[in-house]
């Protein structure tokens, strides 16, 4: 009895022993889990953004940056914001920069813009700068027209009287945070302020009211609403500078005249080789005449050789016929006048 009495007691030592070390090794593990958040914990205590430890391993196990969340729950919270834990996180896990959306809405709230958490997050989340476009809300920014990218330095028009000038323009533009989602960039603004500013001066009688009267573009081409659908509004548009070009009316009247004239050679050329061939023509025409006439010549012969086989023509006949010939050849002769001695 006693024997069973002491391995009782063995058993039970071992078995206590066992769950002494079990328990020392899960407060380990649970100290080392408190510890590592919480200094996190303190920092979110302190600064009135609260944070429970269960929700910080939470975000662990969801392989969500804590620091992250817990730094932008303290920047909203500091700044009035009301702005969740979970919304924080959906945004994170969504692939967004929440620290960066958050420190938009504070810069908003300051600047009295409207920019609520849902507005905010769509827009980051559509790959646009929030921030930078809050900013520039505020600050509005000057984009040079044309810009250094299109390789350009100038937009180039011609006026109605055929002058081209050269116009380099600045556009004084602040974000539009209500149709910066979908709204076209700087790009667009460029290249509708571009085509605003040709047709200005292409519909300008005289260059020199251009040169006289910058402000006629500027006016002209603000009126035609090129902000429509764009992440911008316009405030103003500014000519910084106009030269003169060429004159391309001249030009297009002398390339113009030069064509004429290049035409017209052509015609002449034209009129003169269907003269050369027409010409060619009468001479083989001629030739084949006077071959006729031989032939014709070459039958009188076999035609007086019939008349004198046939008796239609006598002996006499044919010495009159010969006398009538050598008075023609006579009288011919004495037409001619006399050759000149050298």
């Amino acid at each position: 009895m006693i024997e069973i009495i002491a391995q009782a007691r063995e058993s039970t030592s071992g078995w206590m022993v066992g769950l002494v070390v079990f328990i020392l090794i899960f407060l380990l593990i649970v100290f080392g889990v408190i510890f590592q958040f919480l200094g996190l914990y303190i920092r979110a205590l302190v600064s009135g953004a609260r944070v429970s430890m269960l929700e910080l391993i939470g975000m662990r196990l969801r392989r969500v940056n804590s620091n992250v969340i817990v730094n932008a729950r303290i920047q909203a919270m500091r700044a009035g914001l009301e702005v969740s834990q979970a919304e924080m996180e959906s945004h994170v896990l969504a692939g967004g920069d929440v620290q960066r959306v958050i420190a938009a809405m504070i810069a908003a709230n300051k600047a009295n813009i409207e920019l609520n958490w849902r507005v905010a997050t769509a827009i980051d989340l559509a790959g646009r700068d929030i921030l930078e476009a809050v900013q520039t809300s505020v600050n509005p920014k000057v984009i040079d027209v044309p810009s250094a990218a299109m390789g350009r330095n100038t937009i180039d028009a011609v006026a109605k009287d055929g002058i081209q000038l050269k116009v380099k323009a600045r556009v004084t533009v602040r974000t539009n945070i209500k149709s910066l989602v979908g709204g076209a960039t700087e790009e667009t603004i460029i290249a509708r302020v571009g085509e605003g500013i040709v047709t200005a001066i292409g519909s300008a009688i005289d260059y020199k009211d251009v040169l006289e009267n910058p402000d006629h573009i500027s006016k002209a081409v603000l009126v035609k609403g090129l902000d429509a659908n764009t992440a911008f509004e316009i405030l103003s548009i500014d000519i910084a500078d106009i030269d003169v070009g060429d004159n391309v009316g001249a030009k297009l009247q002398a390339d113009q005249a030069e064509s004429d004239k290049k035409r017209a050679q052509a015609e002449a050329e034209k009129r003169r080789a269907m003269a050369v061939a027409q010409e060619q023509e009468n001479v083989a025409e001629q030739a084949k005449n006077r071959a006729l006439v031989v032939l014709a010549e070459a039958e009188v012969p076999r035609a007086m050789a019939d008349a004198f086989r046939t008796g239609n023509m006598g002996i006499m006949d044919y010495y009159k016929m010969k006398n009538v010939a050598a008075d023609t050849s006579m009288r011919e002769a004495i037409a001619k006048p006399p050759e000149r001695q050298g």
